[in-house]
């Protein structure tokens, strides 16, 4: 299997600046996507400069920022300041604040203001409808469904992604998106359920060289691993 056979976008996912343009520079990354998590691992301090670095290097594919506020008001704000910074810039806007009030009202009104967004951390189908009600007839959107943290419960996410693939495909510019990738084999996955994008981290990336690999030779690499290991290790019994 060659991963470029597969009918779905690959974003990388991270907010390590040297790994993103790592994965700009080999062309098969589509997109990219950020949040607060990630940026507090990669050890950034100051989220506009971060932010306005990456997009002087990236300037022709869709990165998605996300808000951290908890207040909508102070949300909107957020959003507005970093939809101003590219064209290429898509706004993530959480599917509810901390108090578990959703973010439709906030989303319908930035979408109609010509405002792209990523809505995330969406887990259920009834979320799905209401984010697509909100943005019908707004600007262009993502709507990502976190199916890494659906099957975290031990739910099989790929019902959830198949019916919100078809959903977003009866909506005019709103695209699907696979989102909590736990390993390689999700993008053929994600493909299958006729999702659009698939979000990616760095450390899984790396692994995409493995698609269509003899599984022979590969057996054979492990065992040599392990026996280099040890000797290398000193073990002895």
């Amino acid at each position: 299997m060659n991963i470029a056979d597969l009918d779905v976008k690959i974003f990388a996912d991270g907010a390590d600046i040297d790994g993103m343009l790592d994965m700009y520079r080999r062309g098969f990354v589509k997109g990219f996507t950020t949040n607060p998590t990630l940026m507090k691992k990669a050890g950034v301090k100051n989220y506009e400069s971060f932010a306005k670095s990456v997009l002087s290097k990236i300037a022709d594919l869709p990165i998605s920022f996300e808000v951290f506020s908890d207040d909508f008001k102070d949300m909107e704000r957020q959003a507005r300041i970093i939809n101003s910074w590219g064209k290429n810039v898509f706004v993530k806007i959480p599917v509810s604040n901390t108090e578990g009030k959703y973010s439709y009202g906030l989303i319908k009104t930035l979408s109609e203001d010509g405002v792209k967004i990523n809505a995330t951390a969406l887990l259920t189908i009834e979320q799905v409808e209401n984010v697509l009600k909100a943005l019908s007839g707004g600007a262009g959107a993502y709507i990502s469904v976190f199916a890494g943290r659906i099957a975290d419960t031990g739910i099989d996410p790929e019902p959830v992604m198949k019916e919100t693939a078809s959903l977003c495909k009866t909506a005019v510019k709103v695209e699907s998106l696979w989102a909590s990738t736990r390993q390689s084999y999700d993008i053929v996955r994600a493909a299958q359920c006729g999702v659009n994008i698939i979000t990616v981290t760095n450390d899984i990336l790396k692994k995409l060289n493995m698609f269509g690999k003899d599984l022979d030779e590969l057996s054979l690499e492990t065992v040599k691993m392990f026996y280099n290991d040890a000797k290398e290790s000193g073990f002895n019994i």
